[in-house]
C-alpha cells in the first residue's frame, strides 16, 4: 500500500456541504480536490475544478477521473454505474459495495441481518398484495419507508394500526417500500468510525442526537450511555465496516433501547462523513473530514480522543440569519456553508459549543 503524496488530487462526486467541509480537510494536508456533480453546490467554491455533469454520462465521468488519484463520494446517492465508471480508472473509497447496500433500505436491512446485527423487524412492500404479509411480521405501529432517496425524514409515512397502510403507501407515491417496527428508544445515538485500507479502526466517541421533524437538530458528547453499551455500539460499527470492506470514515446510527439482551438496534448507516460528526472539527485534534482524507489517501489515521465536551447544533433554514449573535458568542465555533437561500428544512450551518472535558470521560 502507499500513500498519495501531497500535491496529489483527491476527486469527490457531490458539490454538497460534506463535499465542501473534505475539500477543506485536503487542502490543509496539501491535496487539490475536484469535483464533479449534477447540480451546482457549496464544495464548488474550494475545489480546484468543478465539472457539471450528469451521473448517467460515463464518458463525462471517464474523463473526470482522469484527472484524480483517488475518488470519493459525498452523498450515498451517486448511482453505482457512475462510481463503477470511476473504478475502472481510479481507485473509489470508500468503494461501490458500501454505495449499492445504503441505497435500498431492503438490501441494507437484509445484508445487517445476514451479519447478525441486531435491527428493528422489517418486511418488503412493493405493492398491496404485501399489505398483510408485511403488517403480520412487522406489527404496528409501524413506519413505511422508501426503498430509495429517502433522508431527512423524507418518503417516510408513519402508521398506527394495520388498517393505516394503505394511506401510508398512497403518502408516500406507492413506491417500493421497506415496513419498519416503531422502535420504543430511550436516545438515539450513532458511531462514526475510521478505517484505514490496511483494516485499521478507530472510533470517536459516540455523540447522543436529537431529531425534529426527521432532520437531526443537536448532537452531543459525551452521551449517557453506560460504557458497556458504548463498547457493544461500537462493535456492531466495527463489525459492519469490515464487513463492507470499507475505507474512511462511515456513520451509523442506532436506537438505544436501555438494558435487556440487546440495548442497541441499527437504524442505518451512512457511507460517508456524517452530519452527527460535525462536533470532532473542533473538539477532536483530527476531525472526521481529515481523516476519511487520510484514510482514502493511505495516510496514518490521526488520533480520534476527544479533548472537550461538545454539543453541535445545525443551522436549519432561517437559523443561520443568527450568524452575527453566533459568532461572537464564547465558546462557540460557527461553520458556514456558503449557501445563498436559507429554505425551510435546508442546512446552512453549524454551531460546535464547546465546554471542558467532563471528569472521568
Amino acid at each position: 500500500m502507499q500513500a498519495l503524496p501531497p500535491g496529489s488530487t483527491i476527486g469527490i462526486l457531490g458539490a454538497g456541504q460534506l463535499g465542501r467541509m473534505l475539500a477543506a480537510a485536503a487542502a490543509q494536508l496539501g491535496f487539490k480536490c475536484r469535483v464533479y456533480s449534477d447540480v451546482p453546490g457549496p464544495a464548488s467554491d474550494l475545489a480546484l475544478s468543478t465539472t457539471i455533469g450528469a451521473f448517467d454520462d460515463l464518458a463525462k465521468i471517464a474523463k473526470f477521473a482522469q484527472e484524480t488519484d483517488v475518488v470519493t463520494y459525498e452523498f450515498e446517492n451517486v448511482p453505482v454505474e457512475a462510481a463503477a465508471a470511476v473504478e475502472r480508472l481510479r481507485p473509489v473509497r470508500p468503494g461501490l459495495k458500501a454505495l449499492e447496500v445504503a441505497q435500498d433500505r431492503y438490501k441494507e436491512k437484509s445484508f445487517l441481518a445476514g451479519l447478525g446485527i441486531p435491527i428493528p423487524r422489517f418486511a418488503l412492500v412493493e405493492s398491496p398484495a404485501d399489505f398483510a404479509a408485511a403488517v403480520a411480521a412487522v406489527g404496528a405501529p409501524a413506519i413505511l419507508k422508501t426503498r430509495r432517496l429517502g433522508y431527512d425524514g423524507k418518503g417516510q409515512a408513519r402508521i398506527g394500526a394495520a388498517s393505516e397502510i394503505e394511506a401510508a403507501f398512497e403518502a408516500i407515491g406507492r413506491a417500493p417500500a421497506t415496513l419498519e417496527a416503531l422502535v420504543n428508544f430511550k436516545c438515539e445515538v450513532s458511531v462514526l468510525l475510521v478505517r484505514g485500507m490496511d483494516g485499521e479502526t478507530r472510533f470517536y466517541d459516540i455523540p447522543e442526537n436529537h431529531h425534529a421533524g426527521g432532520i437531526l437538530r443537536t448532537s452531543t458528547v459525551p452521551s449517557a450511555l453506560p460504557p458497556e453499551h458504548q463498547a457493544r455500539a461500537r462493535d456492531i460499527a466495527g463489525k459492519l465496516a469490515d464487513a463492507l470492506g470499507y475505507v474512511g470514515v462511515i456513520g451509523v446510527e442506532m436506537f438505544y433501547v436501555g438494558d435487556g439482551p440487546e440495548p442497541l438496534l441499527l437504524n442505518e448507516f451512512a457511507p460517508r462523513v456524517h452530519n452527527s460528526g460535525h462536533w470532532t472539527m473542533d473538539a477532536c485534534a483530527v476531525g472526521q473530514f481529515e481523516n476519511h482524507i487520510r484514510a482514502i489517501a493511505g495516510w496514518p489515521l490521526g488520533p480520534t480522543e476527544r479533548h472537550s465536551d461538545c454539543r453541535m447544533t445545525n443551522l436549519i433554514g432561517e437559523d443561520v440569519h443568527a450568524w452575527p449573535k453566533l459568532a461572537a458568542e464564547p465558546g462557540a465555533c460557527l461553520h458556514l456553508y456558503g449557501k445563498h437561500q436559507a429554505r425551510p428544512g435546508r442546512k446552512m450551518g453549524h454551531v460546535n459549543r464547546l465546554a471542558p472535558l467532563s471528569k472521568g470521560r
